[in-house]
């Protein structure tokens, strides 16, 4: 068998150049971007986050504009969300942060919607007009006790009262 350096060389520079990439894909997908690469650190509390996580993204219109760097619990038992956002965004004193789900059943993300004031949020500041997360077990935890609340009244299905319902039972046994 001849020994071909020249071969060798190019399939180990293949090899190398799909390593790299692979390597850059699994980044980019993965969400590692640096949020140091420069921008405003905001914060924002929540009563609920659900399960927001750490390098969600942060939407404006729905245009990535930043993603969550920390989320903790404060000292009045309200979850402290830490983002950085784009620093050629500016965001009124008075815009509003909500914790939505992509999807019905997809990953949670903080969506901004900016206000009207003429004064804009500084590095630091806290974002005060929040929304918290829509909880879909407490939705249908809520539904569930309301029905069997209407069940236990006496009412039916259709809204009816029970004493209704007896009502036109005596008529037919007359």
């Amino acid at each position: 068998m001849r020994k071909s350096t020249t071969r060798d060389f190019m399939v180990g520079l293949f090899v190398l150049i799909g390593l790299g990439a692979i390597g850059y894909l699994s980044l980019r997908i993965g969400g590692l971007e640096s949020p140091g690469r420069g921008g405003i650190t905001l914060f924002a509390k929540f009563d609920e986050v659900a399960d927001l996580k750490a390098r969600a993204p942060v939407q404006l219109a729905g245009v990535t504009v930043g993603q969550v760097t920390g989320i903790k619990l404060d000292s009045d038992y309200r979850a402290r969300v830490d983002i950085i956002v784009d620093p050629h965004v500016e965001l009124p004193i008075d815009s509003s942060a909500s914790v939505v789900t992509a999807g019905l059943l997809g990953d949670r993300y903080i969506a901004l919607q900016p206000g009207a004031e003429e004064e804009y949020l500084k590095d630091g500041e806290e974002i005060a007009y929040t929304q918290s997360a829509l909880v879909l077990e407490k939705m249908v935890g809520k539904f569930l006790v309301n029905v069997e609340d209407e069940d236990k009244n006496g009412k039916t299905g259709d809204g009816t009262a029970g004493a209704a319902k007896t009502d036109t039972t005596a008529k037919k046994e007359k």
